[in-house]
């Protein structure tokens, strides 16, 4: 009998441990939410790196409608923020060919994450797909991008399109930042 004291412990002690790992795992699991502004169309997503996808609507004289995705490579993963809003001047020019004056790059918090923001316009001159080696030649265009600093890692943000559209977008996309949580 003494036998089935100790094992009743045992078998509690194993039980409180797995409950206990399922809490921490639980926790782990916290995510980015936020709130989609209306009007934006939300698109099935071609990665699984991507969070989510929109489709901004043009405005009128704009011949393409602006894009919108957030990005998400894990923890540790997807380059320090100084290195994403250096890529992203990258990909403006001005129309003879030489970099994007005036890019700049603002800080500001949504709901305790520290957010930096970068605003460009100019030919948009990316890679149409990263590695194709085939280029964007897009004159008239606004990008704008975010590095979003979580306890999991950094989430990437990238809206561009035409300058009038992404201009149209500006304020909800501000408000798509700053309705941030990492709950």
């Amino acid at each position: 009998m003494s036998g089935m004291r100790i094992s009743i412990p045992i078998i509690v002690v194993a039980v409180l441990c797995v409950v206990t790992l399922g809490n921490n795992t639980a926790a782990q699991k916290s995510e980015l939410k936020f709130r989609v502004p209306p009007g934006w169309v939300e698109e099935e997503r071609t990665s699984s790196m991507r969070v989510a996808q929109y489709r901004l609507p043009k405005v009128e004289g704009d011949t393409e409608d602006a894009s919108l995705v957030l990005y998400y490579f894990g923890q540790g993963q997807g380059g320090s923020v100084t290195a994403n809003i250096d890529r992203w001047i990258a990909q403006m020019k001005q129309p003879d060919g030489s970099p994007v004056k005036g890019a700049k790059d603002e800080h500001l918090e949504a709901n305790g994450l520290k957010v930096t923001t970068v605003d460009l316009s100019g030919t948009y001159v990316a890679e149409t797909a990263p590695g194709s080696g085939t280029f964007n030649n897009k004159p008239g265009y606004r990008l704008r991008a975010a590095v979003v600093e979580t306890p999991n890692g950094n989430y990437y943000l990238k809206l561009i399109g035409p300058e009038k559209t992404v201009t149209q977008w500006n304020d909800s996309f501000l408000s798509y930042i700053k309705s941030f949580e990492f709950k």
